[in-house]
């Protein structure tokens, strides 16, 4: 039919780097976040990926957060829940993936495919307030990395999981 209206699927996603910390390839993050997207049933999205140092990330922090300290991803959702296409912002700390990395002995570009991995699924409508919440969201961070043949440096421990302040904790305690 001539009224007949066709929307095609589309995901536009960009990546900005303002960091100096990790080097890093920006069409190997987007292939992963339309991969975790595609995961997620969202074949309508408009994302930006944002990396960042912890001067940074710890400013926004404060800001929105109300959080006086760096963190590993801060994710500002731009479309409402359900609404087409999903719309949002990652930013990532770089700079807490390279020394989270160092710390742990493992790979600083798999600490930061984490990063954006946990916040595409925050976008995609995953909490992580509660118990369950967070048992929910590190299984599918767990799932998506070794799809994408990546190991997490934070992964499940046990139903109880470990409290956000407790990987902060870990993180820092080197």
């Amino acid at each position: 039919m001539a009224d007949d209206i066709i929307i095609q699927p589309y995901t536009e996603i960009t990546i900005s780097n303002t960091q100096g910390h990790l080097t890093i390839d920006p069409e190997t993050l987007r292939g992963l976040a339309g991969r975790v997207l595609l995961g997620e049933g969202v074949r309508q999205a408009e994302i930006s990926i944002v990396l960042v140092d912890d001067r940074a990330i710890h400013t926004l922090n404060d800001r929105h957060l109300g959080h006086n300290w760096p963190t590993d991803v801060i994710t500002f959702p731009l479309s409402e829940p359900g609404e087409l296409p999903l719309a949002g912002e990652l930013v990532v700390s770089a700079e807490m993936a390279a020394v989270t990395a160092r710390q742990a002995g493992t790979d600083p570009r798999a600490e930061l495919a984490l990063y954006v991995v946990h916040g595409l699924l925050h976008l995609c409508g995953y909490d992580d307030q509660t118990p369950e919440d967070r048992t929910r969201i590190r299984r599918r961070e767990d799932e998506i990395l070794t799809a994408e043949g990546l190991t997490n440096t934070f992964p499940l421990v046990g139903p109880a999981e470990v409290s956000e302040l407790e990987r902060e904790s870990v993180r820092w305690a080197v």
